[in-house]
């Protein structure tokens, strides 16, 4: 399967998401229902609060993630980011480097660590989690399309030929068409599919109104699936999801 000609293989989506994309014009209202709700901006501290590595989405920095990370400091929480101002390198290359921060967490606070991405973020670290669960505690993937890729809505889909084809081209830390079916990534993209180590808490936290991603790419059959109304970027930053992670992360610590 390429990126310029997709077939339906075993174990894809090969569907487009339903909800238009301008449906995530809703991101500006969900940070402003978020903004406002107090008892989300300020959660109670946890002393016991894991270490947290975030990794961002296609084509976003860590930056995208800020809110997120302060929210997760203010609960308790050491966070670390992937080191990525735009995340559109080849996968497994990604990954490889992700594995150092990890490890490096993992040694400073001496403890297991939940790893937390954002759409494509998730994907890399759930090959994180599949590597290393010795590191890792907990897994959230928020909008994230593990089971095809490639199931996102046209105009994104025009974005990621426009990248791989830069690839192609040679342009450095950019994935090409090799990365989708290539050598390169075919570890990756097994770890996508891999069962998760039983010590492993994982959640897929998905939203049917995702302008952006089919959100059955994003149900994963070895973690426990959490439906929001959401649009896709608009994850890092809906009230739902941040109720929902501090259940979960309550449970986990507990």
């Amino acid at each position: 399967m390429s990126l310029m000609s997709r077939t339906t293989a075993e174990g894809s989506v090969a569907s487009s998401p339903a909800t238009p994309v301008w449906g995530e014009l809703r991101y500006s209202g969900e940070l402003a229902r978020l903004l406002a709700d107090g008892a989300l901006r300020s959660p109670r501290r946890r002393e016991d609060a894991a270490p947290v590595l975030l990794i961002p989405g296609f084509m976003a920095g860590d930056n995208s993630l800020r809110i997120l990370r302060h929210w997760l400091r203010r609960r308790g929480h050491e966070v670390a980011m992937s080191g990525m101002r735009v995340n559109i390198g080849c996968a497994e290359r990604i990954v490889t480097r992700l594995e150092d921060h990890l490890q490096e967490l993992h040694a400073d606070t001496g403890r297991r660590v939940v790893v937390i991405g954002q759409s494509r973020g998730g994907t890399l670290a759930r090959a994180l989690a599949v590597r290393h669960p010795e590191s890792v505690s907990g897994l959230v993937m928020l909008g994230s399309p593990i089971r095809d890729g490639l199931a996102v809505s046209a105009q994104v889909m025009r974005t990621v030929r426009a990248v791989a084809l830069l690839g192609d081209l040679g342009m450095p830390g950019v994935f090409s068409t090799k990365c989708h079916e290539g050598e390169c990534c075919a570890r990756f993209r097994k770890d996508l599919l891999a069962p998760l180590d039983p010590d492993v808490h994982a959640v897929a936290v998905l939203s049917r109104t995702d302008g952006i991603v089919d959100w059955r790419a994003c149900v994963d059959p070895h973690a426990e699936a959490i439906e929001v109304s959401s649009s896709h970027c608009g994850m890092s930053v809906h009230p739902e999801v941040y109720r929902a992670l501090d259940r979960t992360l309550d449970s986990w610590e507990g």
